[in-house]
């Protein structure tokens, strides 16, 4: 069935606030696109039909009762290369040039082009995110960064620190098959952020976002106050 000019932009509209935000009810959808609930389902229904959109159970709220799980919508594979928009011909011969590179001088080779790339893809940012002392401001610069970069990025702080998440990655076709470039990613986070991080989903691997945990960032000393030690006939003075 053919769609108007219309329905098609709107429909473009709601495949790239998935893209950019992740999975999103019905609802929150037509609250930010300033529609009806009914205009975005029918939207959001005609999506899933072509196989760009799929649905899942919404995770429960904290204390929330019984009831049905709200319904959420999230961009399948297939929905992801329409938003991408010619990103699966570079990703195809990207895997390609890669293969020849493993090929011609082996994995660490690999590695090393993945380390390079996201150096140079982060460098211009590197100012401005270690210009910031807490490792909160530095989670939500880099978040900007790799947004600008066109990851569709994101943070935000849990309890044990922070959650970066990309919604979006332009290389998750290649990382795919060369999961190094996942690793190089995760290792100049850590650089950038200056502490340990771990990866809990990516795109690559099917999930719905690149997921990253960042710890919280050890607070200061109980006391500010210097003590000093000194041994006097074999016991400590402080």
């Amino acid at each position: 069935m053919a769609i108007d000019g219309h329905d098609g932009r709107t429909r473009d509209l709601i495949v790239r606030r998935l893209l950019e935000h992740g999975p999103t009810t019905a609802m929150d959808l037509a609250g930010e696109l300033g529609l009806s609930g009914a205009a975005v389902r029918r939207h959001l229904d005609a999506l899933v039909i072509d196989g760009t959109v799929c649905t899942r159970d919404a995770p429960r709220a904290s204390g929330r009762g019984r009831g049905r799980p709200a319904r959420q919508h999230l961009l399948t594979e297939q929905g992801r290369r329409r938003a991408g928009r010619g990103e699966a011909d570079v990703a195809d011969l990207a895997v390609a040039a890669l293969a020849e590179l493993a090929d011609a001088a082996g994995e660490d080779a690999v590695r090393a082009f993945a380390r390079r790339r996201v150096r140079d893809l982060l460098g211009e940012h590197r100012e401005e995110v270690e210009a910031h002392d807490e490792r909160s401001a530095r989670v939500d610069a880099l978040a900007g960064a790799l947004s600008r970069e066109g990851y569709a990025a994101s943070s935000r702080p849990t309890s044990a620190g922070a959650q970066l998440c990309q919604h979006h990655c332009p290389v998750a076709g290649v990382a795919a098959h060369f999961p190094q470039l996942c690793e190089a990613e995760t290792e100049v986070f850590a650089e950038l952020l200056g502490t340990h991080v771990q990866r809990l989903s990516t795109i690559a691997r099917g999930d719905a976002a690149c997921t990253t945990h960042v710890p919280r960032q050890p607070g200061p000393p109980a006391s500010s106050t210097t003590a000093t030690t000194h041994v006097v006939k074999g016991r400590q003075v402080v």
